[in-house]
This record gives C-alpha cells, sequence and structure tokens, in this order.
C-alpha cells in the first residue's frame, strides 16, 4: 500500500478522475483564521502535499511574498504553475516531501499528513523537524477519527503525541472549533513549536 500511497500517478489519477473528496474549494477556515494572525509576511513558509494550493492563495491575497508549495503529483504541480503564472512570491515544486530540502519559518499542514502511508508519521515528524528552523512552527489540521476506506488515514491525538513530542512543544493541541461542518468534532488543530 505505501508505493501507491506515495505514487505521484496514483494522485494524477485521483485529480484527473475527479476524485478529491478531501478538496474543500477554499482555504480550511481555521487555517485562515490563523494566517489572519500572522503579522510578518516575509516568513518563508511551506505548503506541503499542497493539492489545489487554496491555502497558498489566501497567503497571496494577504500579502505573503516567500511561499513554497510541493505535491508529488505531476498533473497538478503543472495545473499550479499555469495558475501562479508570473506571481514571483509562490514557488511551486513536483517533489517528494521527504526529500525536499529548505529551512522554512512556519509549515501548513492541510490533509497531506492523512495522505501518507502512518509508517511514515514518524519520519514525516522528524523531517518537519529537520526542515523547520528553530523555533519554527508547525501549523495545521489532523484528523481525530478513523476512516473505512483509505486514504485518508486517520488516527487520534494519542497516537500523534508520540510521533510529535521529541521534536516540538505543543502550544495548541485540541478539538478544532471552527472547521467546516463535515469535519465538525473531528480535527484537531495544531501548532507545534519546534524545540
Amino acid at each position: 500500500m505505501e508505493d501507491i500511497i506515495l505514487d505521484g500517478q496514483y494522485w494524477s489519477n485521483r485529480y484527473l478522475n475527479n476524485q478529491t473528496g478531501w478538496d474543500i474549494g477554499s482555504s480550511a477556515t481555521p487555517l485562515a483564521n490563523y494566517i489572519d494572525q500572522l503579522t510578518n509576511k516575509n516568513l518563508r513558509i511551506l505548503i506541503p502535499g499542497c493539492g489545489n494550493a487554496y491555502e497558498a492563495e489566501y497567503l497571496l491575497e494577504k500579502g505573503f511574498t516567500n511561499i513554497t508549495v510541493l505535491d508529488i503529483s505531476e498533473v497538478l504541480v503543472k495545473y499550479l504553475q499555469e495558475k501562479f503564472k508570473g506571481n514571483p512570491h509562490i514557488t511551486i515544486l513536483l517533489e517528494d516531501f521527504f526529500e525536499h530540502q529548505g529551512t522554512y519559518d512556519l509549515v501548513l499542514e492541510q490533509t497531506f499528513f492523512c495522505a501518507i502511508n502512518p509508517t511514515l508519521r514518524q519520519p514525516y515528524a522528524i523531517h518537519m523537524a529537520q526542515i523547520l528552523k528553530k523555533q519554527g512552527k508547525l501549523v495545521g489540521l489532523l484528523f481525530n477519527k478513523n476512516f473505512e476506506v483509505n486514504p485518508p488515514f486517520g488516527g487520534s491525538k494519542n497516537e500523534y503525541i508520540a510521533y510529535f513530542e521529541p521534536y516540538f512543544e505543543f502550544k495548541t493541541f485540541e478539538i478544532c472549533y471552527n472547521s467546516i461542518a463535515p469535519r465538525a468534532e473531528s480535527e484537531l488543530f495544531i501548532n507545534f513549536i519546534k524545540k
């Protein structure tokens, strides 16, 4: 299963066949509200497994100037390159997150963690710690439920603690109060600070 989930063609096929149930058509409200509180528009921001990059679009609308998005779907990345063509404030990469090198102030998590095979969750936490600068933040949403059909892969707060606690301080780690209606009570909002 791991190879299928991480294969760029698998995700390209999902987009080509409009099998994108995770796509809510706009930036997730909790992330938009968090972005609204940020004052430093020059933060170096990464969005891995960015999908249609609604959060990146929202960041650009709000004047942020240093955004990197990456995905392993070639179809999707070509679409994003056209969508954001000529915008100097965003870098779009066709790349596997686990091979990505860079240093960031902030990583936004939105449906990427739940798309990767659960065997990669510990490596995810380790790599996040590697690419974030000291006191850098991992902010976003994690599912607090399990699913019968995968992906998405769900989980629970207790499970996630074990992955992240060695590398991050938990500023916020709680049931999200402003999820969209279909995800109410099933998302955790995280604001983790690299130790």
